[in-house]
């Protein structure tokens, strides 16, 4: 086990931000995360996975615990579905095609979003109709405070959109380790119900779709909105899409009828946020070395040498405008650390 000092996060971080972690230390087996959670010499701890849906807006000054975990293994297998074990330092987009390998559906739709399955559940990340929670059995986590290794069900995970219990009770108590989830091996149920991917299969010429094809579609979807963050650098969609009353939706359809939604239930509505951001004039600003996406405003990007903190300037400025503009709050999807 080798403990570093002083060392550069930009490789660590999609966001590609230079700043330096007082110690770092790469995290290969639970027996060592036990031991090194243990080191009393370094009191401050900061977990690190696959870098996707974090902003570092300064040096860490804590021992950085890269969660390096790997292995995927079938824990239980009927005629039709099967469960599936994955540690938390498995990339996730290897996992969705791993799982398209083996003909496993309820991946496909999570196609290409970056970032390890050991975040999956604290973000339930979700994309084209399809969420985390769809496909989780349980994970395991261990608690800081005790060393114990705990597993949470599907309830105590208590998801939400993009929410869960390790982002709000359980927030910097538990280090996840490993995810179980539930595929399909036959029936596949296949969601297309977002125009984007109807479309996309269309002009492909897909008729009945398998589950590789919607995958397909959904990276050429993604492929083409979203900057890859070994080119530029970005953690994906920055903001959530603000959930709104019936009654502020009402409002707001009034002043702004062209504007699309998505009816969550009888009583809430989401507005997409990257629609918002546009119509503030924000795609394809740069200030800087800070900017947002060219092709998809939801999506903030270091051109190359931005700071952590001139990028969360940024996103204030947006949700500032979005505010004054149209009297709704959009919040991060990003973790940002200060």
């Amino acid at each position: 086990m080798e403990i570093k000092e002083n060392t550069s996060l930009k490789d660590y971080n999609t966001f590609g931000i230079d700043v330096k972690a007082h110690s770092f230390v790469e995290i290969n087996g639970l027996a060592q995360l036990q031991r090194v959670l243990e080191l009393q010499a370094y009191p401050n701890k900061f977990i690190l996975s696959g870098g996707s849906n974090i902003l570092l807006t300064q040096d860490v000054d804590a021992l950085v615990m890269h969660i390096n975990l790997k292995g995927i293994s079938v824990v239980e297998e009927t005629e039709n579905e099967v469960q599936v074990k994955v540690m938390a330092g498995e990339n996730w987009h290897e996992l969705v095609l791993w799982s398209l390998d083996k003909g496993y559906g309820g991946l496909e739709n999570l196609s290409l979003i970056p970032g390890n399955v050991g975040t999956a559940p604290i973000q339930n990340i979700g994309a084209y109709g399809v969420e985390l929670k769809d496909v989780f059995v349980s994970c395991a986590a261990m608690e800081l405070a005790t060393m114990e290794l705990i597993a949470f069900d599907h309830e105590a995970c208590k998801f939400g959109y993009r929410d869960s219990y390790f982002k709000n009770e359980g927030k910097g108590k538990f280090i996840i380790t490993s995810v179980t989830l539930r595929l399909t091996k036959k029936d596949h149920q296949l969601n297309t119900g977002y125009g984007a991917i109807e479309g996309e299969l269309k002009q492909k010429g897909v008729v009945y779709p398998s589950i590789r094809d919607i995958s397909d579609a959904v990276i050429s979807i993604r492929q083409s909105k979203l900057p890859d963050p070994k080119k530029l650098g970005n953690s994906g969609s920055f903001f959530k899409n603000p959930v709104i009353s019936k009654n502020t939706f009402e409002k707001f359809q009034k002043k702004h009828p062209e504007a699309p939604f998505y009816k969550v239930d009888k009583n809430q509505y989401k507005i997409p946020a990257g629609w918002l951001i546009e119509q503030c004039g924000f795609k394809g600003a740069r200030f800087g070395d800070a900017g947002v996406h060219e092709k998809q405003a939801l999506v903030l990007v270091n051109h190359g040498n931005a700071s952590g903190q001139e990028i969360l300037e940024l996103a204030k400025k947006i949700q500032s405008e979005v505010s004054n503009k149209f009297k709704i709050n959009i919040s991060p999807e990003v973790n940002i650390i200060k």
